[in-house]
């Protein structure tokens, strides 16, 4: 099939274009500044997600569309941005997606649309949704502008991964290289639970999402594990060969230090090593059910968290960003 991925030199959007070359589908992917590694091997388009003349360039004559661009959490970045690429560029996409006769859509959201989820259980798609900060709120009307189009008649599914790690990922890396370089300090506070899925256990599902998810519909893509943030911490030193700390710090005390550091960063466009976003971590909790992906789509995610953060810490070793 012909497919285009927005947001494709992302660590989901590159990961994303590789499982569709491998499965010999002629991919256009569109990205705003940074290149691919895979740009011999498929069709690289640049540009604003908001630029519709680009898009529909990128658009054409394509029968699945994955849409994953997003302005990301970095403090530093403006809430108007965030609504601009989030929300309005979403709009946008499937605007051009509609005009030029795209079939199929997957639409990346994120689980951060239910903001602090209550209890240990896994809780399913319909669960209330009550987005905290502004990434969160910003992803929340670009979903609801996919359903809305997906009501109107497009082929629009939506996804809302859980917490994504795996091989070549930067973001979770900082918390991988801190607990294991022993530069990472626990922070206490209410029981915070996460879902943590690998990155090629996503990518399946959302290729599963595209052949067989029903239009309008929204699909949880984690792991099979519920884990409190602090086994998923003593797992990543334990595969790192690290002791865990013993002496954790209180959540309000960490919570003033990264609000003075994000607000003193700001100044210099630059985001903070500690912002309040990075610790929504530790105290929002999102325990995702995947019950409907696994009754609807035949999703079956095979990697444990043992397993999956075992791999990709030996990737970053083999790469060098860790010391072995």
């Amino acid at each position: 099939m012909n497919v285009c991925v927005t947001g494709a030199s992302g660590f989901i959007g590159r990961a994303l274009v590789k499982e569709l070359i491998r499965e010999n589908h002629r991919v256009n992917a569109f990205v705003h500044e940074r290149g691919l590694p895979e740009e011999n091997l498929c069709r690289v388009y640049k540009g604003d997600i908001c630029d519709s003349r680009t898009l529909r360039r990128a658009l054409e004559n394509v029968d699945v569309l994955y849409h994953l661009a997003a302005a990301m959490g970095a403090s530093h970045v403006s809430e108007k941005e965030f609504f601009r690429v989030n929300k309005e560029g979403s709009r946008v996409v499937y605007e051009a997606a509609g005009n030029q006769g795209v079939r199929r859509c997957v639409h990346f959201s994120s689980a951060g649309v239910l903001g602090s989820v209550k209890g240990a259980y896994g809780v399913k798609e319909d669960y209330v949704r009550n987005p905290i900060n502004v990434y969160d709120r910003s992803k929340l009307e670009g979903e609801d502008i996919a359903l809305d189009f997906a009501r109107r008649g497009m082929g629009i599914v939506v996804v809302r991964p859980g917490w994504v790690y795996g091989p070549g990922d930067r973001r979770t890396f900082k918390l991988i290289r801190a607990i294991a370089k022993k530069n990472f300090i626990f922070v206490t506070g209410k029981k915070a639970f996460q879902t943590p899925v690998y990155i090629s256990d996503l990518v399946h599902g959302a290729v599963l999402c595209a052949d067989k998810g029903e239009k309008a519909q929204i699909y949880h893509l984690a792991g099979n594990e519920i884990m409190t943030v602090r086994a998923i911490c003593e797992e990543i030193a334990g595969a790192a060969g690290v002791s865990f700390p013993s002496f954790p710090l209180p959540l309000w005390f960490v919570k003033m230090v990264a609000f003075l550091l994000e607000n003193g960063y700001k100044t210099l466009s630059r985001e903070a090593p500690l912002t309040m976003g990075k610790l929504a971590f530790f105290s929002h909790s999102k325990p995702l059910s995947i019950g409907k992906a696994e009754n609807e789509l035949g999703y079956s995610p095979e990697h444990d968290f043992k397993t999956g953060i075992s791999k990709t810490i030996e990737w970053y070793k083999a790469k060098g960003w860790l010391s072995s």
